[in-house]
């Protein structure tokens, strides 16, 4: 994984009002931790950034400029704002080129299993321990004709070299398992809800059926009432 270059800028103000004045300049409010040195608050070009994080994905690693100063960072959080979708904050921990670091990776399932089957990712991230100017962005499994039954584990990745596997090897990563009906997720959602005590009021259409079967029922008392006198 190769840095993207950002020219950041040191700041001295913090605080939510500070941190507003910053996004409506177009730009990310962000601090960088590690090695023992006290954190660095810096401002980032909005745009750049946003592209630089897009590209290098959930562990992006950007070689930042500070006031002339190179210094590597590799993303641990991004905020999101969850209605207009733009980054508000970022935090980096500050790294070195051949340090290792320990980071979870993002796993891709690609290809098509076997008919009938369901596909279940039961960990969507691996953890393990890489090279920071080496982290993989992801690792791809395949379940091209995968048939009922197929595991895959973590120990069943291929990683590239360098990258150490810190995730127990027996976790579970993909499972293939049989495709379950509409009608039978149906019954085991009813059966669910039944246990926790849920109620349903009755649709438009079963209110109906229901007032229309209590009146035959009431019709056919009448009529049968009739009959014996």
């Amino acid at each position: 994984m190769s840095a993207e270059k950002i020219t950041a800028e040191t700041r001295t103000e913090f605080g939510k009002g500070a941190a507003r004045r910053i996004r409506r300049e177009h730009k990310i409010p962000a601090v960088i931790y590690g090695h023992g040195n006290e954190p660095v608050h810096v401002t980032l070009p909005g745009h750049d950034t946003m592209m630089a994080l897009k590209h290098g994905g959930a562990n992006a690693l950007l070689e930042l400029d500070i006031d002339g100063t190179e210094q590597l960072a590799l993303t641990k959080d991004v905020q999101v704002d969850p209605i207009r979708r733009v980054i508000e904050h970022v935090d980096f921990v500050a790294v070195k080129r051949g340090e290792k670091v320990t980071v979870d990776v993002p796993i891709h399932v690609v290809g098509d299993a076997a008919a009938e089957t369901l596909v279940v990712t039961e960990n969507a991230v691996v953890s393990v321990e890489a090279e920071a100017t080496h982290i993989p962005e992801w690792f791809e499994v395949s379940v091209e004709g995968a048939e009922i039954g197929t595991q895959i584990h973590a120990k069943d990745l291929t990683l590239p070299s360098g990258t150490t596997l810190l995730a127990d090897e027996e976790l579970l990563i993909v499972n293939v398992t049989q495709q379950i009906s509409a009608e039978a997720l149906e019954a085991e959602l009813e059966e669910a809800e039944a246990e926790a005590g849920i109620e349903h009021e009755p649709s438009g259409e079963e209110a109906a059926e229901a007032e229309a079967a209590e009146g035959a029922a009431e019709s056919g008392e009448t009529e049968g009432s009739s009959d014996s006198e």
